[in-house]
């Protein structure tokens, strides 16, 4: 079983930045690669962007690249997304996820993740 806790979400206006934070327990940290969905009402989850459990790789979305970082620390069992230069179009609920396994790969669909966090809510004003 892994626990995943995100926190960081907030109101923030258009340009504007927020970390959040993706605190995860019960299994060794550094075996858990992290992907990061966001979800607009009426609309499906959409994968942002995720970090392999080695720390080495990390994935995005077109729609963030260049403006979302991932990093992850070891010591303090905690992913980050780090958001800059946002946009109205963030504003969703944000969810961090694991797969079922250690060492497991990112994927950017849903079904290859079995454990969520309970999401934080980000919204951007224009």
């Amino acid at each position: 079983q892994v626990q995943l806790v995100e926190s960081g979400g907030g109101l923030v206006q258009t340009g504007g930045s927020l970390r959040l934070s993706c605190a995860a327990s019960g299994r060794t940290f550094s075996t858990i690669s992290i992907g990061w969905f966001h979800q607009a009402p009426g609309k499906e989850r959409e994968f942002v962007g995720g970090i392999k459990w080695s720390g080495g790789s990390t994935y995005y979305a077109d729609s963030v690249k260049g403006r979302f970082t991932i990093s992850r620390d070891n010591a303090k069992n905690t992913v980050y997304l780090q958001m800059n230069s946002l946009k109205p179009e963030d504003t969703a609920v944000y969810y961090c996820a694991a797969p079922k396994y250690a060492m497991g790969a990112v994927t950017n669909s849903p079904s290859g993740y079995v454990y969520w966090g309970q999401g934080t809510q980000v919204t951007v004003s224009s």
